[in-house]
C-alpha cells in the first residue's frame, strides 16, 4: 500500500515507534456524545509516553542521522510533547539534545514551568533554553540558528528541526504512513468510517494523515480541531503542507480545498489554555472510557468533536475515527486549574 505514496522510500527514518497502535471502540462515551466512536490508541506509540511525535520525529532523526548529526535543536511550547519525544529518541540514539522553550501559554504558575514534560525532559538529560515570545515561529526558529551556531563553534554537528513554514514537512511524512496503518485496520476489521478528528497545530498531523487517505482513495472527512490559531490561518498552513507533501514525494495533489475542514470553536481563550469545554471532555473521556487527554490537544479534540456532533456537523450515528495523539504527561501541568472539574 506505501508504494501508493511516491518517493517517501527515498526518506530516511529511524524507528521510534511501537506500531501498528490499535483502534478501540469507545461505547459509553459514544453513547454520551451520540456517534460510534473509535479512538486510535497513537497515545500508545511507545517512546517517553509516546504520542503522535513518534512517528513525526523518525523522519527528522533519519535526516540527522544522514547528515552525521551529533545533537539535535528543537524548540516548542513549554509543555511541548515534541520536545520531550525528541529528547528521549536522542538519549536512545546517543545524541545531546538543546531543547528551546517558548512562552505561549500566559499566567501559568511555577508547577506548570517544572513538571509534566519539562521534568521529563529534565531527567533525560536535555539542555534547556527559554524564548519568551510564543506567538513568533520565525524569530524561535532564528533563535534555534543562534544555538546551533555556537554548538558548532564547540565542535558539535547540530540538526536542527524548524518550526516554522518554509521547510519540508518532513513530519508530516510520518502520518502519511499512519493513513496506510489504518486504511490496513478498518479493511480486516470490516470497518467503515464517516469522519476522523484530528488535532491541527503544527499541521503535520493533520496534513499526513489527510493527504495519505486521500492518496490511498479515501474519502472520509478529516476534521481538524485548531489547538494554536484560528481556521482561516491554520487552512492555510494545511494547504501548503499537503501541496509540499505532493512535491516531496513526487506526486499528483491529491487533496482540494474542500478536504480541508477546520473548526476553531474550543480554541479560545487560545493555544494551551483551559476552557470549560476541554475541561468537561477530559472528564468525560476519563469516567467513561478510563481514558486520559490533554488540554492543550487531546482535550480539545475532543471537545471539538463533542461540539461538531452537537450541531450535526457530524450526523447523529455516524461512525467516527478520535486520534488519540497523547500528551498525557501535560495532565500533571494543569492540576490546580483542572481540579475544579473532577469533584463527582
Amino acid at each position: 500500500m506505501t508504494s501508493k505514496f511516491g518517493r517517501l522510500a527515498d526518506y530516511a527514518r529511524v524507528p521510534l515507534s511501537i506500531l501498528p497502535t490499535a483502534i478501540e471502540a469507545a461505547p459509553r462515551l459514544s453513547a454520551e456524545i451520540g456517534v460510534n466512536l473509535l479512538i486510535k490508541r497513537d497515545d500508545l506509540t511507545g517512546l517517553a509516553f509516546g504520542g503522535n511525535k513518534t512517528r513525526q520525529l523518525e523522519f527528522y532523526f533519519g535526516a540527522a542521522r544522514e547528515e552525521g548529526a551529533d545533537t539535535i535543536v528543537i524548540t516548542g511550547a513549554v509543555q511541548s510533547n515534541y520536545v520531550r519525544v525528541a529528547a528521549a529518541a536522542a538519549a536512545r540514539l546517543g545524541m545531546e539534545i538543546h531543547i528551546q522553550a517558548e512562552e505561549r501559554v500566559p499566567d501559568m504558575d511555577a508547577l506548570y514551568h517544572q513538571s509534566g514534560n519539562v521534568l521529563l525532559s529534565d531527567i533525560l538529560g536535555a539542555h534547556r533554553y527559554s524564548y519568551a515570545d510564543g506567538e513568533d515561529e520565525a524569530g524561535a526558529d532564528a533563535a534555534l540558528q543562534a544555538i546551533a551556531d555556537k554548538l558548532r563553534a564547540d565542535g558539535k554537528r547540530p540538526y536542527i528541526v524548524p518550526l516554522a513554514p518554509g521547510h519540508p514537512p518532513l513530519g508530516a511524512l510520518g502520518y502519511v504512513l499512519a493513513a496506510a496503518e489504518i486504511v490496513a485496520q478498518l479493511q480486516a476489521g470490516d470497518m467503515n468510517l464517516d469522519a476522523v478528528v484530528i488535532a491541527s497545530g503544527s499541521g503535520f498531523t493533520h496534513a499526513g494523515l489527510l493527504f495519505g487517505l486521500r492518496a490511498l482513495g479515501q474519502n472520509m472527512d478529516v476534521h481538524g480541531i485548531c489547538v494554536r490559531r484560528n481556521a482561516a490561518a491554520q487552512f492555510q498552513r494545511i494547504g501548503n503542507h499537503c501541496r509540499d507533501l505532493a512535491e516531496m514525494l513526487s506526486m499528483e495533489e491529491v487533496v482540494e480545498d474542500s478536504d480541508i475542514k477546520l473548526f476553531d470553536g474550543v480554541l479560545a481563550p487560545g493555544y494551551g489554555q483551559l476552557n470549560p469545554a476541554t475541561a468537561d471532555a477530559i472528564v468525560l473521556a476519563a469516567r467513561c472510557e478510563g481514558l486520559f487527554l490533554d488540554p492543550p490537544y487531546t482535550g480539545k479534540v475532543m471537545a471539538g468533536l463533542m461540539a461538531l456532533a452537537a450541531d450535526q456537523t457530524i450526523a447523529p450515528g455516524a461512525d467516527v475515527l478520535f486520534v488519540h495523539t497523547g500528551g498525557t504527561p501535560a495532565l500533571f501541568a494543569y492540576g490546580p486549574q483542572l481540579q475544579h472539574w473532577t469533584q463527582p
